[in-house]
Order: C-alpha cells, then sequence, then structure tokens
C-alpha cells in the first residue's frame, strides 16, 4: 500500500464550521424488519469530533448510519443530524454529510480519479472544482500516484481509501464511515485510524467511525457509544472511559515472586502470572512496600505507574 505523500507541514488549519451542540442525537429511535428489531429505543447523544459507535456485528450500526443519511425511515422515533431530521431532510443531509459505506461497491472498471470527481460532480462541484478537488482528496488518502489506474487491480487497502476520498470530496461537515478498517491486515489498519482521525484534526470535519472493536476505537474516537442488538449500553467519553484506575503496575528486574510475597504478606491483593510484571491496588501503604523490598531484596525497580482502563475491560462482549 502507498504511504501517505501528504506535507504535514503544509497541511491548511481547519476551517470554521458551523458549530452544533451534538452532531447526531436520536430520541427513542425504532427499526423494525418484519418480526426483527435492528434498534430498539435508541436516544443519544453523539458530539462532535470523532465519535466511535461500537457493537458486534448485527448489533444495528448500519441500520443507524442509513436512517441518519434519510435512507431508511425508522418505525419510530426520530433523529436529527447536523440539527437536520433525518425524516423530511434527507437530501439537505447527503449535501453536508460524507458516507463510507462498508460494502464493496466500487466499480472495476474506472480509475480512482474518474470516479471521484463524478461523485464531487454529482454533489454540485463544477467540472474545474471537482476535479481539483478530487485530486487533493486522493492525494491526502495516499492514492496520488495511482489514481489513473482502474479500481478493479487496488488492493483491498487502496479500496477502503478510494470510498474513503469519495466520502470526502465535498467539503462535508461530517463523515459517517462504516468499518473502514474491514479486511485490512495490522498496517493497513493503523493507515487507515491515522487517516481518519487526519480527517478532523487537519480538516475539522467531524467522524462517527463504526466498528466492531473496541481497541481501534480508543485509538482515535473523542466519544465511544456502544450498542448491543439495537439497544444502547454506554454512550461516554474516551477520556472518562479510559481513565487512570486504582491499580499499580510494578515491574522489576528479576526476583518479582519474593517481592509479590512481601506485598502478599501484607494484605496487599497482588495479580501475577510469574513474569517481572505485576499489579497491585495503588495506596500510600503499597508504595511504600515496593520501594522497602526492591531496596532490601537488591532488586531494580524498572517501572511502578498507574494502569489505565482500556475499552475492552469496560465494555466486554464486544468482538
Amino acid at each position: 500500500m502507498p504511504a501517505d505523500p501528504v506535507d504535514h507541514a503544509a497541511t491548511p488549519n481547519p476551517p470554521t464550521r458551523r458549530s452544533f451542540g451534538a452532531a447526531i442525537t436520536t430520541r427513542h429511535l425504532t427499526k423494525q424488519f418484519g418480526p426483527v428489531t435492528a434498534l430498539q429505543d435508541l436516544s443519544v447523544e453523539m458530539p462532535t469530533g470523532v465519535v466511535g459507535l461500537v457493537g458486534a456485528n448485527g448489533a444495528g450500526k448500519s441500520t443507524l448510519i442509513k436512517i441518519l443519511l434519510g435512507l431508511l425511515p425508522p418505525t419510530g422515533g426520530d433523529a436529527q443530524i447536523l440539527g437536520r431530521d433525518a425524516r423530511t431532510d434527507g437530501l439537505a443531509i447527503r449535501q453536508v454529510v460524507g458516507y463510507m459505506p462498508e460494502s464493496d461497491c466500487l466499480p472495476p472498471d474506472v480509475s480512482a480519479t474518474e470516479l471521484v470527481v463524478h461523485l464531487a460532480r454529482m454533489s454540485g462541484l463544477p467540472s474545474a472544482a471537482a476535479r481539483e478537488r478530487a485530486a487533493d482528496t486522493l492525494r491526502h488518502v495516499g492514492l496520488y500516484e495511482e489514481r489513473y489506474r482502474p479500481i478493479g487491480g487496488y488492493s483491498t487497502g487502496m479500496k477502503q481509501r478510494v470510498k474513503l476520498a469519495q466520502a470526502l470530496v465535498h467539503d462535508p461537515q461530517l463523515v459517517l464511515l462504516d468499518e473502514p478498517t474491514n479486511g485490512l491486515d495490522p498496517a493497513g489498519r493503523d493507515e487507515m485510524l491515522d487517516l481518519i482521525r487526519r480527517v478532523h484534526v487537519d480538516f475539522g470535519i467531524s467522524v462517527l467511525v463504526t466498528s466492531h472493536l473496541l481497541g481501534e476505537l480508543e485509538r482515535i474516537a473523542d466519544h465511544v457509544v456502544v450498542i448491543e442488538a439495537g439497544v444502547l449500553q454506554r454512550s461516554t467519553s474516551t477520556a472518562e472511559a479510559t481513565a487512570l484506575s486504582g491499580v499499580l503496575l510494578v515491574e522489576v528486574t528479576d526476583r518479582a515472586d519474593e517481592v509479590v510475597a512481601r506485598l502478599r504478606a501484607l494484605g496487599a491483593a497482588v495479580e501475577t502470572d510469574g513474569g517481572p510484571t505485576f499489579s497491585v491496588a495503588a495506596d500510600a501503604r503499597v508504595l511504600d512496600a515496593v520501594t522497602a523490598a526492591t531496596a532490601e531484596l537488591g532488586v531494580g525497580l524498572v517501572r511502578m505507574q498507574r494502569r489505565r482502563h482500556h475499552l475492552t475491560e469496560l465494555f466486554g462482549g464486544t468482538r
């Protein structure tokens, strides 16, 4: 996969955009397909910035996105996106929102440039402006050198970048990215996540990104919304969710079992797998005991720090 050729130093400051208290708001949103309930009484506010929407396959993530775009009517409740009603303002929403679908929907016999220019013109840009915007956007996603090749010859990672480019080409205020790392290897995932974060940081565009992997959303999202079987499980800022825990991580050079034994003799609850690192409830007594034990045993203390929570610990059950 090609490297991103963008000169970060030359990246313009994010443009000033209309401010909203919440980018997306749903109230008692419900969607049923016959006997199947895809979304059930979903009431949530998603702020501007980068929001991660997480849930297992079939949790209702794609259904929610289609309702927000005005492509699918809800069975009950309502949704607003950038202050517009998803029931009645679908066209206006799609003029200011970009969408990256999960499915492999790209035509194989056209080039990335042809496709992105065409979609830019469909959004209302004149021909010259559409060509300029397409070139800039394809450069941003790292496809500038390959932009004239037929998409059918692209790798999975390159196709994902084309889908991201077409979502950005009309300079939206918000982009909805449905499982953008699907099918990518670890390196490709890292590159895609970096691109997504830069969409907001470099250009001031808010992002709603869906995934069934909490760990990758922890890296890029300011806020995380968790749904399961169409039901809201949690909505919280990533900073709050991953705040420092009351657990102390300790790593020593050797004789960890003896240090652990001394702490347990004092009544401290210690978790260890037999290696040089162990965790213990953090308080002043334990801090003093660790430093005393390592000094008395002549053991080197590599690190002693509070451990952060991880989203996968807090929101168990997702894959």
